[in-house]
């Protein structure tokens, strides 16, 4: 469901994925506001059950990610992985109750691309120690892989964004299909779909991008 504003006489659509982007990120603020209220009211000597539970197992799941791939040095990155998959996630998961997932807009997967990138930059510049030893990295191993190496670093978040807009937007497609050759014969067939498209390739791409993340940050403080 699109949105149409009209300012000043000009017509501005939104697109129902932008929409969408922005309920999973109020769905994800009521989610820590509440989490925050239940940690602070449990009790610290007991051990945690139920929903309390299984955030900290996601927790712990994504700090030993963080831990083996960064290393220890980079567990301050760990907040914006967990909230990066956490975002993922829920996002490539709405296809299952009939939304437009947010990632089938390249505009989210390239922004979410660049976050990385630009935070990848910004740690070469650091544990380069300057601009100086920054665009010399670029010349390493000699001076004549230099274009390659500039090329390479750009393709960065081109082919992290496509990998995750293109496996959510053809899935998608792929549904929309089916729905439309299988018409009334439709809810027979397409729930082991949905289980395929949505879940099992909606959390592997969440993964592989949170993966993929770590590697680049993580490479990029290395000495």
């Amino acid at each position: 469901m699109e949105l149409l504003i009209t300012i000043g006489g000009n017509e501005i659509i939104i697109h129902d994925s932008i929409i969408n982007t922005v309920l999973v990120v109020i769905a994800l603020s009521i989610l820590a506001f509440y989490v925050n209220k239940k940690i602070k009211t449990a009790d610290v000597n007991e051990k945690p059950t139920g929903f309390l539970n299984i955030i900290e197992m996601l927790v712990e799941a994504v700090n030993d990610l963080v831990r083996t791939n960064m290393g220890e040095k980079n567990m301050n990155f760990a907040p914006y992985i967990f909230t990066l998959m956490c975002f993922l996630g829920i996002a490539n998961l709405l296809g299952l109750i009939g939304l437009t997932p947010p990632t089938s807009d390249y505009s989210v997967t390239l922004t979410l691309a660049l976050i990385t990138f630009f935070a990848t930059q910004i740690m070469l510049f650091k544990t380069r120690r300057g601009l100086g030893g920054y665009l010399k990295s670029f010349t390493e191993p000699f001076v004549l892989l230099t274009p390659i190496n500039v090329i390479g670093e750009l393709a960065n978040p081109v082919s992290l964004s496509f990998r995750l807009f293109g496996n959510v937007l053809s899935g998608g497609i792929i549904m929309t299909l089916l729905y439309g050759a299988l018409g009334y014969f439709a809810p027979i067939f397409t729930p082991v779909m949905h289980g395929y498209f949505d879940i099992f390739a909606g959390l592997l791409q969440t993964f592989i991008f949170g993966m993929l993340t770590m590697i680049f940050i993580g490479g990029a403080t290395e000495e």
